[in-house]
C-alpha cells in the first residue's frame, strides 16, 4: 500500500471539525482508499457500518463514473427503482437527509446517493466519492445566484483550490471524506467508460472498518500532520 502523503492540498482538503472516530477502507481491484466517516451525521455512518456488516456492499462495484464529477458505487438507481416497482408492498425505503451546512461537497467528500424525493432522503445503498473539478469565483457565484444561498468564504477557498461539486450543497447527505487513496479515487474517475458512465472494466470494492488500534493510528497521523484545524 502506497505511504499517507499529507500535503498543502490535503489540508485543504479536509473538513475543519473534531477528530473523527471511525474510518472506513474501501480495498478495490486498483487499490486502496480510506474515508473517514463523520460523526456529525451519526445515522448516515451508523446505516453505512451496518451495511457493511449485512454484506450490502460485498463485492460491489464503482458501476456508474462520471469524469471530473462522481464515482458512484452499490447499487444503481434503476436497480432500486425497478425491485421497489416489482414489489410495491415493501414500498420505496429511504433514510432520512442529515444535511449540514459545514459539511459540503469538496473533492474526496463521501456522499449518499438519493432519487428525487422531495425529503432529501438517501437510499440505503449507494454511495458517492466526488471528484468534481476546481471552481472560479464567477462559477460560485453563479451557484449562489441559482440556488439563493451564500457559500462560506471557507468552502469557497476549497473549492477554487483543491475543487468538487458546489452545485450538489445541501441537497444531498455527506457523512464522510477520504483521507487516504485521493490518487486511486483519481484514477477510478477518470476510467474510460461506455455511454451509461459504466466503466469499460469492473472496478470492485469491499469496504473494511478499521479496528480500533487502526482508527488511533489514523487520528494521531492526522493530528500529527495538523489535518485537524478546528477544536
Amino acid at each position: 500500500m502506497k505511504r499517507i502523503i499529507f500535503s498543502l492540498f490535503l489540508v485543504l482538503l479536509v473538513t475543519q471539525v473534531k477528530a473523527q472516530s471511525t474510518f472506513v477502507r474501501f480495498m478495490t481491484n486498483k487499490d486502496d482508499i480510506t474515508i473517514m466517516l463523520y460523526d456529525e451525521t451519526p445515522k448516515h455512518r451508523d446505516m453505512f457500518l451496518t451495511g457493511i456488516k449485512k454484506g450490502w456492499y460485498k463485492n460491489a462495484e464503482f458501476n456508474r463514473v462520471i469524469k471530473s464529477f462522481v464515482s458512484q458505487g452499490g447499487e444503481l438507481d434503476d436497480t432500486i427503482l425497478n425491485r421497489e416497482k416489482r414489489h410495491p408492498e415493501l414500498g420505496a425505503k429511504r433514510f432520512a437527509a442529515e444535511i449540514k451546512p459545514n459539511l459540503f461537497h469538496k473533492k474526496g467528500a463521501l456522499g449518499a446517493g438519493r432519487d428525487d424525493n422531495a425529503e432529501k432522503a438517501s437510499y440505503f445503498t449507494q454511495i458517492y466519492l466526488v471528484v468534481g473539478k476546481k471552481q472560479t469565483d464567477a462559477q460560485l457565484d453563479a451557484i449562489e445566484q441559482k440556488k439563493n444561498r451564500k457559500i462560506p468564504a471557507a468552502q469557497r477557498a476549497i473549492y477554487k483550490t483543491a475543487g468538487g461539486t458546489p452545485h450538489l450543497d445541501q441537497d444531498y447527505t455527506i457523512f464522510g471524506e477520504i483521507v487516504e487513496g485521493m490518487e486511486v479515487a483519481d484514477a477510478i474517475n477518470a476510467m474510460a467508460t461506455d455511454k451509461n458512465d459504466v466503466p469499460l472494466s469492473a472496478v470492485v470494492f469491499n469496504p473494511v472498518i478499521l479496528s480500533k488500534k487502526q482508527a488511533t493510528k489514523f487520528q494521531q497521523q492526522l493530528k500529527k500532520k495538523k489535518i485537524y484545524t478546528h477544536e
